[in-house]
């Protein structure tokens, strides 16, 4: 008897106590987070949406055609390995080393391709321009790959160079916390600006 009640209160206490936690870590803490979250950090925690649902400041795009050519008037993002291309489901580097006759072969057609895109010799192109980050989803480009692309884009949308160097340089975002990374440019964000510039 002692012991069938001893087992009904121990199976009663892991109840409780499963009810509390869950209501206390399940519940409580995501309210709590999210709340701070919405409060501090509402733009990232919200998934740093673009204007008109173009996507999200965080995750790189391809501004291509349908087949796959550059298109002229936009800035272009770096090579992604991610899925068929930033594509979220699938993020992840190519993982070949620096000596693997692939990438080296992937590499070297890139920066032919980008060195006669943008008429330029292949030593002129910076290495984000023809290699894919780690996550395939990177979004910024360097800020040395961005002023190789202005005299095209300048062309293409009937600028000056000038006026699209300073839309260049008025993106830069500095180095993390002050000295960590590179500066750097967000591709889509000054996509967008070029767009507006036009439609103002």
């Amino acid at each position: 008897m002692s012991s069938s009640r001893t087992a009904v209160r121990t199976a009663g206490v892991a109840v409780r106590a499963m009810l509390v936690l869950t209501l206390v870590l399940g519940v409580g803490y995501t309210l709590v987070v999210t709340g701070i979250g919405q409060l501090l950090l509402p733009f990232a925690a919200n998934g740093s949406p673009l204007p008109d649902d173009k996507g999200s400041a965080l995750i790189g795009q391809s501004f291509t055609d349908s087949d796959g050519e550059a298109l002229p008037e936009y800035f272009q993002s770096r090579p992604s390995a991610a899925g068929d291309g930033y594509d979220g489901r699938g993020s992840s580097g190519s993982n070949l080393g620096p000596e693997n006759a692939d990438l080296v072969a992937a590499i070297e057609e890139r920066k032919a391709a980008i060195a006669e895109r943008e008429g330029v010799s292949p030593d002129a192109v910076p290495a984000d321009a023809v290699t894919a980050s780690g996550s395939g989803l990177d979004p910024h480009i360097s800020v040395a790959y961005a002023l190789l692309q202005v005299p095209r884009v300048a062309e293409a949308r009937g600028l000056t160079e000038q006026e699209v160097h300073d839309l260049v340089e008025s993106r830069i975002q500095g180095r993390d916390l002050g000295f960590l990374g590179d500066e750097r440019i967000n591709v889509a964000e000054l996509n967008l600006a070029l767009d507006e510039r036009e439609g103002e």
